[in-house]
């Protein structure tokens, strides 16, 4: 389900800022990024962006180039149209084109050729590109915007942390949420136990990294991670409804959340040394997780290619 944009006669709402929304469409409209989508919906002044990896189902180092570079679109296209009073962009909503998957986290397939060969400045490169985003997404760009993911399929790992560098949560129903890297004797290592232990606490955090466990969008809610739950299929539909909803008190909205990441910010260099403690964990690690590793990233794939047949069934 793509997003229903605006047409430019329907922008009414927004002659406050006449020819900036439009400006922004016609330049959203012009991008180009290898393994994302993005779009602009004018109504709500709201980028949105849509993983389609064109491999592996997970955050590889070709899908982290293209977020970086969206996010710097991002913050290029609120400078160039930025006008005093008005916001040229005020949410940034990201999501995934895959069906049922959001996204798997790490590269498993990447992960283990690196290691056999004992690379670990790959793994540090590929660690701290995966930061980078993430602290991006935490900091909102630095720009006074709110960032939304959209689940709508299961978020593992990697997957399950990005969704967490946002101000907030819209999940479908039937998402599966879940931090699965103690299966091959490792931890997160990109951002879980920081956004966790704030969001809950270090007693929860830790039961929640250590268990493996999977959990359900509905539990997550009741948790308080989830911020909207919404029916299977609806999930645009609900993201929607929220900016809408938000819209009249957009400015508390967007100061609450400036406020929190005030009281509890989570700095890169925090980010940056979990992150040189993964690798050398990965390092660590034996040939069967390895092996095990192997299976879970061909497992990861054949969920892809599983997807990819249904779709063209259809």
């Amino acid at each position: 389900m793509n997003v229903k944009l605006v047409k430019p006669a329907a922008l009414t709402e927004l002659s406050a800022v006449p020819g900036t929304c439009e400006s922004i469409q016609f330049e959203v409209d012009g991008e180009h990024f290898d393994e994302i989508d993005v779009e602009y919906d004018p109504r709500h002044r709201a980028y949105w962006f849509f993983m389609r990896p064109r491999e592996a189902p997970s955050y590889t180092l070709s899908l982290l180039r293209d977020v970086k570079q969206m996010q710097h679109s991002v913050k290029r296209l609120y400078a160039r149209h930025l006008r005093e009073g008005e916001q040229p962009i005020r949410y940034l909503v990201g999501a995934s084109r895959l069906t049922g998957i959001f996204n798997l986290g790490g590269d498993l397939r990447y992960f283990a050729e690196r290691i056999r060969a004992e690379d670990r400045a790959s793994l540090q490169n590929y660690a701290y590109a995966c930061i980078d985003v993430l602290h991006n997404s935490a900091t909102s760009l630095d720009l006074p915007i709110v960032t939304v993911a959209l689940v709508q399929g299961e978020a593992f790992g990697g997957g399950f942390e990005s969704t967490l560098s946002c101000d907030l949560i819209v999940a479908e129903k039937s998402v599966k949420f879940g931090l699965p890297e103690i299966l091959i004797n490792l931890l997160p290592g990109m951002g879980a136990y920081s956004f966790l232990s704030r969001r809950l606490d270090m007693v929860r955090a830790e039961k929640m990294i250590m268990s493996g466990r999977i959990y359900s969008a509905g539990e997550l809610h009741e948790m308080g991670l989830v911020d909207v739950l919404a029916d299977d299929g609806h999930g645009e539909d609900a993201v929607r409804d929220m900016l809408a909803r938000h819209g009249r008190r957009y400015n508390a909205y967007r100061t609450l959340y400036q406020m929190r990441r005030r009281v509890r910010p989570i700095p890169y260099e925090e980010l940056k040394n979990i992150t040189d403690l993964w690798v050398d964990a990965a390092l660590g690690v034996t040939e069967p997780d390895l092996r095990r590793m192997e299976r879970l990233a061909m497992a990861q794939n054949r969920r892809r290619t599983n997807d990819e047949l249904a779709l063209t069934a259809k």
